[in-house]
């Protein structure tokens, strides 16, 4: 998301984003659209004999309409447009770049944000997001106002999506999968948040068994319900009653829940428990884990739930910790072999298909699992929890009226570094990303300012409830006591 000011737009963790019609508009966007076409070739062109540029959009207020107006600007900088015939998810996108060879991708999308947002999401050839270096050499093509003339010319439309869910679609046997839920007596209800991926699950599934996969929320809305497209809890009311609804006379429901561009995923298990990556990532870890014998390492981040350092260790894997943001998991994952990658927010990558977080692909890992042990997705949770923990989790997002505290407030904690939270002594402090308070494992808080909006995030995983709530309570009291020093 984008930090904006008169005379500069900066990328934040993923990208760059706006309000429509203040900071995103057409003017700006162009500007970016232009300097990350040429910063795509400056870095790439040698790498990829291609000068196509894929143009994916999702389904937002006016995206579309923004994808076609950036064509002639992708056209004037010498490369080759590509537009996708219809809206399509991020991953579909990075995937169908790393397949065909192509330079990069440029996506206009907004992700989770809410319905007033636009932004746009760049990709490399590598078929996932630009690093960091990339995104500040973009910010300073900006600072220098290059300009080209736009050319208007004929261009390619593909069919991005079709060629995305084909792929998925090969790599499992989706008849078996049917079979085996069948079996299970289970009914998956599928909630895309009116973003990208509606009706993709349908697709693979080839919509002929409405006894096993139900979608809703699929139909495209621009206010996408009155709440951000982000698979949160809080936005999942009418998923739930659903689930409770159709729980009955022995059958077990499980959702599955998108976010606006496809890239995140959360579920809702057979116990009407909400379930995030920091559920799923020790899920997949354990479950692919069990039927894989390298020992490639683990990616998570900073955030991420102990357990899947708990597990990971249990198979002999090697677990580095990361700064927030997929960028940073992506960047590793194209160096070399990685088993997994994930992030608290939703976020998922697979060694073995692309180095890109892909909800839909990770949505049919975890069926594929279910059939395959023919054990529900909670049964397994409570085997690992009663294995590898106990461990509770919990984040609170301080909101604030601007970024300008953020250093203030992260100075404060630094020099106020105490040697126990109440009771409980601190055995290791990190500054990977933000400022991170280790108690013991599976006990720790971590204080760390959003990349994308004015808040402060406070993540906390305890032992316990009481714990939890006790710690993030005294997380909250530093932060207050901050801010009243200010």
């Amino acid at each position: 998301m984008s930090i904006y000011t008169l005379d500069k737009i900066k990328f934040g963790t993923d990208g760059w984003r706006g309000i429509i019609g203040f900071d995103f508009n057409f003017y700006n966007l162009a500007r970016v659209v232009v300097a990350s076409c040429q910063e795509l070739h400056y870095q790439y062109s040698d790498k990829v004999n291609s000068n196509k540029i894929l143009i994916g959009y999702d389904r937002r207020f006016m995206a579309r309409e923004f994808a076609e107006q950036i064509i002639p600007f992708v056209k004037g900088c010498g490369l080759e447009p590509i537009l996708s015939s219809t809206y399509v998810t991020t991953p579909s996108c990075s995937f169908y770049v790393k397949e065909k060879k192509c330079l990069g991708a440029l996506v206009i999308t907004a992700s989770h944000n809410p319905y007033n947002w636009l932004g746009l999401k760049i990709k490399s050839f590598y078929g996932c997001s630009v690093d960091e270096y990339f995104t500040s050499q973009i910010e300073k093509r900006l600072l220098l106002g290059n300009a080209i003339e736009s050319v208007v010319s004929s261009y390619e439309i593909v069919d991005v999506k079709k060629f995305h869910l084909e792929k998925i679609k090969s790599l499992f046997d989706v008849e078996f999968i049917c079979n085996s839920l069948k079996k299970l007596n289970m009914k998956i209800f599928v909630d895309s948040m009116h973003g990208s991926c509606a009706k993709c699950i349908s697709d693979i599934f080839n919509c002929n068994d409405s006894e096993i996969v139900e979608e809703i929320r699929e139909n495209s809305d621009p206010v996408f319900g009155g709440n951000p497209p982000e698979p949160l809890s809080d936005y999942l009311g009418k998923l739930s009653e659903i689930l409770k609804k159709n729980t009955k006379n022995g059958i077990k429901t499980l959702g599955i829940i998108f976010d606006g561009d496809g890239d995140r995923i959360a579920v809702i298990d057979e116990k009407g428990r909400y379930c995030s990556t920091q559920n799923l990532l020790p899920y997949f870890i354990s479950y692919l884990g069990g039927i894989n014998n390298n020992s490639y390492p683990v990616l998570k981040t900073v955030s991420g739930s102990d357990i899947i350092t708990n597990i990971s260790k249990k198979q002999n894997r090697k677990v580095f910790e990361l700064p927030v943001g997929f960028k940073y998991i992506a960047k590793e994952m194209i160096k070399g072999d990685i088993f997994i990658g994930g992030e608290e927010s939703g976020g998922v990558g697979f060694g073995n298909f692309i180095p890109e977080r892909d909800a839909l692909y990770a949505a049919m890992v975890l069926l594929n699992g279910i059939a395959e042990k023919s054990q529900f997705l909670s049964e397994t949770l409570d085997e690992i929890q009663e294995n590898f923990g106990p461990s509770f989790y919990k984040r609170i997002d301080m909101n604030f009226s601007n970024l300008t505290d953020k250093d203030y407030i992260q100075k404060f904690i630094l020099n106020n570094i105490p040697e126990k939270i109440n009771s409980y002594k601190i055995s290791d402090v990190s500054k990977i990303d933000g400022v991170k308070f280790r108690i013991e494992s599976n006990f720790w808080i971590l204080f760390r300012f959003s990349g994308t909006e004015p808040l402060l995030r406070i993540y906390c995983e305890a032992p316990s409830e009481i714990c939890l709530e006790e710690i993030l309570k005294w997380g909250q009291k530093i932060i207050n006591l901050a801010i009243k020093k200010r």
